[in-house]
């Protein structure tokens, strides 16, 4: 265990944009834990209602990438994502609040009319541009970069969901946020899928001592292939504050949960579809069947098969993407 107190001071002085003013809360769900028969206690951190943007893991995020990208002159926000992406979404509200222009490109069909997140990039201005699929969206952004630069412009292009060491930081300063709110679980089970967010948490319950287990349950990523990803990106983080790298990626398990994708991203399972029932029905919280919904249904899965029995508390960090309930 790595409880490194000059890493967490650079960890809280690192510049962010104020996008927002935290924590998020923090609360119990007693009525769910009755409804599946949960042996430990349940609680939720709710990334969901983050007042900025509708909220959602990726502001954490995106306060570390654009403090970054307004210190170095950046007039431009570029990322990537599906047509239906909360990040592209974050991200367009954070070049509109900065001043800022936004470039998406979005790998899929254009609809006749948007809706969810499309509707919301538009709102914000976001200038749009659609690719035929993943691999072709970061050649895209890349040559949309190159043509802006030409122009004069000052691009930042973000990987995508800000899956990087930096904006990972996001997420670990976030274990500091919920040590202050009180609760210590002794699992965090949250939604995973370019790395970022697990990353961060892993990376965060290391630095501030917690012996807490975090669980990625993956959205569309196999298990192998997430835990080299998340691997990587908390070895960057160890660079950006000082600590080394493979001791604090390799401090604990990786544990990603690859079960719940079904028939691939953004396609809902019957497990996600009952856990969308559930949290709506039993504590009001609305989860969405990309993320948050398998993310939910492993917590379920996790209680009724005996995977958190020796645990006290479990904890399901919300990471947002409720407005896909509505695409």
């Amino acid at each position: 265990m790595i409880d490194d107190a000059p890493a967490v001071a650079r960890l809280r002085a690192w510049p962010r944009t104020a996008l927002w003013t935290g924590p998020s809360p923090l609360h119990e769900l007693p009525r769910l834990r009755a409804a599946i028969g949960a042996a430990p206690r349940l609680f939720i951190k709710r990334d969901d209602v983050i007042p900025f943007g509708f909220g959602g893991n990726k502001i954490r995020k995106l306060a570390f990438v654009t403090a970054a990208a307004r210190a170095d002159g950046a007039d431009v926000l570029m990322t990537v994502g599906g047509v239906q992406s909360n990040h592209c979404r974050a991200t367009a509200a954070a070049a509109a609040t900065l001043g800022m222009r936004c470039v998406l490109v979005l790998n899929g069909t254009p609809p006749p009319t948007p809706t969810g997140n499309l509707l919301l990039d538009t709102l914000l201005g976001a200038e749009v541009h659609f690719v035929p699929g993943r691999a072709d969206r970061a050649p895209r952004m890349a040559a949309l970069a190159a043509a802006l630069r030409a122009e004069g412009r000052r691009p930042v292009e973000i990987p995508l969901g800000a899956s990087t060491p930096l904006g990972a930081l996001g997420l670990a300063l976030a274990v500091g946020e919920l040590v202050e709110q009180g609760v210590i679980p002794d699992v965090i089970v949250h939604a995973s899928s370019s790395a970022g967010t697990q990353a961060g948490l892993t990376a965060g319950c290391t630095l501030f001592g917690l012996p807490t287990r975090v669980v990625g349950v993956s959205a569309d990523e196999r298990a192998d292939d997430l835990r080299d990803n998340v691997h990587a990106v908390i070895a960057g983080i160890g660079d950006l504050l000082g600590v080394d790298s493979e001791r604090l990626a390799g401090a604990r398990p990786i544990e990603v949960d690859d079960t719940r994708i079904g028939d691939g991203y953004g396609v809902p399972t019957d497990a996600s579809r009952e856990a969308v029932t559930l949290f709506a029905r039993h504590e009001g919280v609305f989860v969405d069947h990309t993320y948050t919904a398998k993310a939910a249904a492993g917590l379920v899965a996790g209680v009724r098969n005996g995977a958190f029995e020796t645990a006290a508390s479990v904890l399901f960090w919300h990471t947002g993407g409720q407005v896909g309930l509505l695409a």
